[in-house]
């Protein structure tokens, strides 16, 4: 069993401050675990509790509070629970609340369970502990109680650099999985740590693209414990995952995944990533509610454009027209979103040259210079029917791009190699 040991009181002022603190701690993480057993992610009542009272105050209120302390407590004006919107009078939410955490406090040998976990090599990590990411505290009085976490990868050090989150639609074509492999492998040679949700489609490919690249890392957020790998058929997938880098999620083990402990884990994975992309997405897909929880966290958001056909791309095209999120054409668009960016574009499909930068006029101009002959000012200006001064000023402009070169009054393309 595990055991929590206090050390001797010290005998200084200094060091029994020390031991205070180091009490207080132990408190506070055995509460925020507890509490991560008896209560939902999204439970708003528990997270308000746990924020004004701290998590050690509002676990002794949960334990042998009436609801009429609770409501006085929180200041008598209770969150809507997202497990129960708009159910009655507060006094009565108040008293539910109580009831569920009471439900699952009966029996609970935490113990056992910290034990259980200990042998499955799943630990656990509060915002006390230096690997917490501070990249969470982002959510502010919506973060978890604690994360559980499975694998050799420090989340504090794969956090701190270069995060991505590369989500999309489970339901995914072959075109978007290319797409989400591709960025993911790239962000992660260039070493970066790609965040997704481990489930079917989208999120699988990003991660496989990840685990294919060198000098990278990925991380796998579920919406189930960590004993219980979900979805079943991404198993090997996730158990890689695990194997190399790391999973996580705020459910503690022996926890099922249900819709809304998905809907919550979006906003883990929206604030443990710098940027968020959306590969494929349908018209309501749930990877939509990452990106506007990645909105709501300042994250910058981008989406790759389909077919105008194709209902996969639907929700896409949406955060691109509504909500302004950054079209994605390629992997050197995900280093641009970054903080610090725009990124140098090494490998991109679409290189720019000085030929992008010029003006409509000038570059007619270009086009009428000859690569081998040479043609002079008032030769060019009739073929293309300017001025011989706009010609002239045109020619000087391409000359310092180095694009035309002058033999006396004549000119002639630059040769490439000069």
């Amino acid at each position: 069993m595990t055991t929590w040991t206090t050390p001797a009181e010290p005998t200084d002022p200094e060091g029994s401050g020390q031991h205070r603190d180091r009490a207080r701690r132990r408190d506070d993480r055995i509460a925020r675990i507890t509490w991560s057993l008896i209560a939902e992610p999204a439970d708003s009542i528990a997270l308000l509790a746990r924020n004004e009272l701290g998590a050690a105050g509002a676990l002794t209120l949960a334990r042998e509070g009436t609801e009429t302390e609770l409501l006085a407590r929180l200041g008598g004006d209770l969150p809507t629970d997202v497990a129960e919107p708009g159910s009655g009078t507060h006094r009565l939410r108040a008293r539910r609340a109580l009831a569920r955490w009471r439900a699952r406090l009966h029996g609970l040998d935490i113990d056992a369970v910290l034990d259980d976990a200990d042998r499955r090599r799943i630990r656990v990590l509060t915002p006390d502990d230096q690997e917490w990411p501070v990249l969470l505290d982002d959510l502010q009085e919506t973060s978890p109680h604690c994360l559980w976490i499975h694998g050799p990868g420090r989340l504090d050090e794969l956090a701190a650099g270069r995060t991505a989150a590369i989500v999309g639609s489970r339901a995914s074509t072959p075109y978007g999985e290319d797409a989400a492999a591709s960025f993911g492998a790239d962000f992660a040679a260039r070493g970066g740590t790609v965040v997704s949700g481990g489930a079917y489609g989208i999120d699988a490919a990003a991660h496989r693209g990840a685990l294919a690249a060198d000098g990278g890392a990925t991380i796998g957020v579920l919406a189930g414990g960590l004993d219980r790998l979900y979805p079943r058929g991404n198993t090997e997938l996730l158990e890689r995952i695990r194997e190399r880098h790391l999973l996580l999620s705020e459910a503690p083990p022996g926890t099922a995944p249900t819709r809304w402990r998905f809907l919550a884990r979006n906003r883990l994975i929206a604030a443990l990533s710098q940027i968020v992309v959306v590969v494929e997405a349908s018209w309501r897909s749930g990877a939509l509610s990452t990106a506007r929880l990645a909105d709501q966290l300042s994250r910058p958001v981008g989406a790759v454009p389909g077919p105008i056909t194709s209902a996969a791309s639907a929700g896409c095209h949406r955060l691109i027209r509504e909500r302004g999120a950054v079209m994605i054409t390629e992997s050197s668009d995900l280093l641009d979103l970054l903080p610090g960016g725009p990124a140098a574009a090494e490998g991109s499909f679409a290189v720019q040259d000085e030929l992008d930068l010029l003006s409509p006029a000038d570059r007619r101009v270009l086009d009428a210079v000859p690569p081998r002959s040479r043609l002079g000012i008032e030769q060019i200006a009739r073929e293309i029917g300017f001025e011989p001064l706009e010609v002239e000023s045109a020619l000087a402009r391409l000359a310092l791009l180095g694009l035309v070169e002058r033999a006396g009054e004549r000119f002639r393309r630059a040769r490439p190699d000069r």
